[in-house]
């Protein structure tokens, strides 16, 4: 069957997050005095990210509610710096919203989104599927000014579904009235996005903007969004 849609993942696909992170975390541990307690930045970084990888996975496991995953992590990334610090929930979400500030000031698009857009408008139908908070997603998306491109935006929180999971990639087709093998799904991990993408028998498409490692076998790849217009036509890239 032809591919009738492109489903999008969000965060370092559309969303420059790593970018983002890595300079909001950095300057809101500097500014809140905790960055001294990391033998360098680098260290503070990888223990920042480490602790999000396994909070958000309890929340993607069901474990904990979104915004209890934020207090977790602001709570985890503190105690290392002030082991026995007892914060409470409202404490934790002020912690995270002087960050989030920091954060958004941050965010940027990949400058490659916009053209490809317009490049597969309107040939294609659009959505998102993404395992964060519809919240935070909807807002980066209107940020952006592109939030009116998609016919439908799913996330992990609203949906009660997250990818790897087969039927989260089938809601989001249903949710474009296409089938699997109608639509194509573009996200950054080869794993969790192109890989389950293609288990659930929709085009899985890893996009690889580093090109580090190989790609994993019945994947396609593509190392900017300006190929993906024509890895959809069939033609070589």
């Amino acid at each position: 069957m032809p591919i009738r849609a492109v489903i999008w993942d969000i965060d370092d696909t559309l969303f420059d997050y790593d970018s983002a992170d890595r300079e909001a975390a950095l300057g809101h541990l500097e500014a809140e005095g905790y960055l001294a307690a990391y033998a360098s930045p680098e260290a503070a970084f990888a223990h920042w990210r480490a602790v999000m990888e396994q909070v958000f996975g309890r929340f993607l496991a069901h474990e904990i509610t979104f915004a209890e995953h934020r207090r977790e992590r602001v709570r985890t990334v503190l105690a290392v710096a002030r082991p026995g610090l007892r914060l409470t929930g409202e404490e934790a979400d002020a912690w995270y919203t002087r960050y989030e500030l920091r954060y958004e000031a941050a965010w940027r698009i990949f400058p490659d989104v916009i053209p490809a857009l317009d490049a597969l408008t309107p040939a294609y139908r659009h959505g998102i599927l993404s395992n964060s908070g519809l919240r935070d997603q909807e807002r980066k998306l209107r940020a952006f000014g592109i939030h009116d491109r998609f016919d439908a935006v799913l996330c992990a929180d609203e949906l009660g579904l997250s990818k790897p999971a087969p039927d989260a990639f089938h809601a989001a087709c249903e949710a474009l009235g296409v089938r699997p093998d109608e639509a194509a799904y573009v996200g950054d991990r080869p794993d969790t996005d192109a890989l389950a993408a293609t288990t659930a028998g929709l085009t899985g498409i890893w996009l690889d903007r580093c090109g580090t490692v190989p790609a994993p076998t019945g994947i396609r790849r593509i190392s900017t969004l300006a190929q993906l217009p024509s890895m959809l036509l069939g033609e070589p890239v």
